[in-house]
């Protein structure tokens, strides 16, 4: 097995291309929207040039949705995060709207979020709605924090380091 395919995850999911956009080089920016997730069974060997596997789906286990109270936090904090990445990325405010349903937003959530791949990977293998509720209460702060510092950075650069605007060099005099 090349070692390509021994770092793949035993868990995935069915992903729905929504937009291919292809670029002059040959590469391409694909947007895409998460479906049913599943855990491969074993690898088939194909000559595709792409992996072939038989995988089983999987949902979350019953009777594991977290409380009222704890959606209510996770969306205040989602908010608050989702409103420093549009700042830190110089796009106007805009309302966020989330998922009323706790799956769909721990989904939402853990999907949008810049972290670690491998804190992604154990988000979206939880069968637990509420456990990944809970993983997602105790992360977004600490992610929050650190978009945080990267705003105080950005507007300092907008403001030429010193706290005032930058001279307009363009205009004429």
């Amino acid at each position: 097995m090349t070692p390509s395919r021994r770092a793949l995850g035993a868990v995935g999911c069915v992903a729905e291309v929504r937009v291919n956009q292809e670029l002059p080089d040959g590469r391409s920016n694909i947007v895409v929207v998460g479906g049913s997730r599943f855990r491969v069974s074993h690898l088939l060997e194909e000559s595709q040039p792409y992996l072939v596997a038989m995988v089983q789906t999987f949902e979350d286990e019953a009777g594991t949705q977290p409380s009222m109270e704890e959606s209510a936090s996770l969306r205040h904090l989602a908010v608050q995060y989702f409103a420093g990445l549009r700042e830190l990325n110089d796009e106007p405010p805009d309302e966020v709207v989330l998922p009323e349903d706790s799956l769909a937003l721990t989904f939402h959530v853990a999907g949008s979020i810049a972290c670690d791949l491998g804190i992604k990977q154990r988000l979206m293998e939880e069968r637990s709605t509420a456990r990944r509720l809970r993983a997602l209460l105790l992360l977004l702060p600490v992610l929050t924090r650190s978009l945080e510092k990267g705003i105080t950075v950005h507007r300092q650069a907008h403001s030429n380091g010193k706290g005032g605007s930058m001279p307009d060099l363009l205009s004429s005099s």
